[in-house]
């Protein structure tokens, strides 16, 4: 029977696989509206026509990549409990210690699925080189791969062995407990993430151009944020992409800007993307972001803490699990997580998006700068090969920002309904 159902499991995801290849490749693409046509949000207006062809041809492949990828980690998680390969590495982990043993586990198990994964996570950083973003030569993303490695499976270590314990102690309520205990921990992380975490992987200094630094926080006390530093990070040594953003909390929150970001943009286009990281400090984005986490991860251990019992019950002898607190469930664990995580992109994204749109709303509030906002954007999508209106469903499950037609409309918009006011406050006059 287990053999069934990993034939079942390999031919569902192969059907799965073609028919995602027809919808990224040969299905219906964004385009642009015909009312659009010309305008600054055409990117044939912005776009040579070599950066046309591989935004296009760049954007399908990682499209395509995103949809199989996460399904195929799928499909091995359920390779390794249905062949008994879970079994023997909690043969092999076998210590008098339980916390030593599921370690042991969870390292054999991260390590196994790290080989799985090396070639297409090579691939990636071939496929970005190729096309111009990656500038990062293969010993530097070496080094950064390991890094990843080792902070990823301490983090992903600390929980595993805090939840399987809770599992043990409490079969019913644990995932109550995980969830408590989450709150402290996730917020514990976002503290450490600017100080600890990130400079494992570039250099932050204070930012060297001290005019632009005044403007910045000039614009920052416009809008009443407490700042009085601005880091650059060296990022040129990786990529030709463009970023800047804010991170941390309390004491520790600071406005970081790439060096390509620096070196390609206007202080005027700067700016804007300043303003627009305001934004997201003035509308509170970042405590309505804590609460969304916190709440979904609430849903869905809860969600979890119902449906691996019901499964170990029902499939346990062919997926090689007796009971829910065995280390061996732990792929089936990752699986749902993994699930709950893809199926619940729609809706996290829509927030996000709504959340970008006001951003750059706020932004244009602040800088009044029509012209550096749309340059900025057009910017962003030639630096990225960003596709700037992509189909359906790639837009509900890959876009945390509004695809760049939208937000150069969202500027349109903007401007269009200033002059409406301006207008009708010349007729009153």
């Amino acid at each position: 029977m287990s053999k069934k159902m990993s034939i079942a499991a390999l031919v569902l995801y192969v059907v799965y696989a073609v028919g995602m290849y027809f919808y990224i490749f040969h299905g219906p693409s964004g385009g642009v509206p015909a009312t659009l046509k010309g305008t600054v949000a055409d990117p044939e207006t912005f776009m040579t026509e070599r950066e046309l062809y591989l935004s296009d041809d760049y954007s399908k492949i990682r499209n395509f990549l995103f949809f199989v990828i996460t399904p195929f980690e799928w499909l091995v998680y359920l390779l390794i409990l249905l062949t008994g390969i879970s079994r023997i590495f909690e043969k092999w982990a076998e210590t008098k210690w339980k916390l030593f043993k599921n370690g042991a586990y969870l390292f054999l198990l991260y390590l196994f699925t790290a080989l799985i994964f090396y070639p297409i996570d090579i691939y990636r950083y071939q496929l970005s080189k190729e096309y111009g973003i990656s500038t990062q030569d293969f010993s530097s993303w070496m080094r950064d791969y390991v890094i990843d490695f080792w902070v990823n499976f301490g983090t992903t270590l600390l929980l595993v062995l805090v939840l399987y314990w809770l599992i043990q102690k409490s079969a019913k309520k644990w995932w109550l407990y995980a969830w408590l205990l989450t709150i402290p921990f996730a917020i514990f992380m976002m503290y450490l993430q600017p100080v600890v975490i990130d400079p494992l992987y570039n250099e932050f200094t204070p930012l060297k151009d001290k005019q632009l630094e005044e403007k910045i926080l000039k614009l920052a006390n416009q809008a009443d944020i407490p700042s009085e530093h601005v880091f650059e990070v060296n990022m040129s040594e990786k990529t030709n992409a463009l970023n800047a953003y804010v991170t941390g909390i309390g004491d520790n929150s600071r406005i970081v800007l790439w060096d390509t970001t620096l070196n390609e943009l206007t202080d005027e286009e700067i700016l804007f993307i300043m303003a627009h990281e305001m934004g997201h400090y003035v509308e509170k984005h970042i405590y309505v972001g804590i609460a969304s986490y916190l709440l979904s991860i609430l849903v869905g251990l809860w969600l979890i803490s119902k449906i691996m019992p019901w499964m170990v019950a029902r499939f346990g002898k062919f997926l090689n699990i007796e009971k829910v607190g065995d280390i061996r469930s732990l792929p089936l664990f990752f699986v749902l997580v993994s699930f709950l995580l893809f199926i619940s992109n729609p809706l996290s994204n829509y927030i996000s998006r709504y959340q970008e749109t006001r951003a750059d709303e706020y932004a244009m509030e602040l800088t009044g700068d029509a012209e550096a906002a749309v340059s900025t954007f057009q910017n962003l999508a030639k630096a990225g090969l960003s596709e700037v209106n992509p189909p359906w469903l790639v837009k509900i499950f890959r876009y945390t920002h509004p695809p760049m037609l939208e937000r150069i409309n969202t500027i349109a918009r903007y401007t269009d309904n200033e002059e409406v006011e301006t207008e009708k406050g010349n007729e009153t006059e």
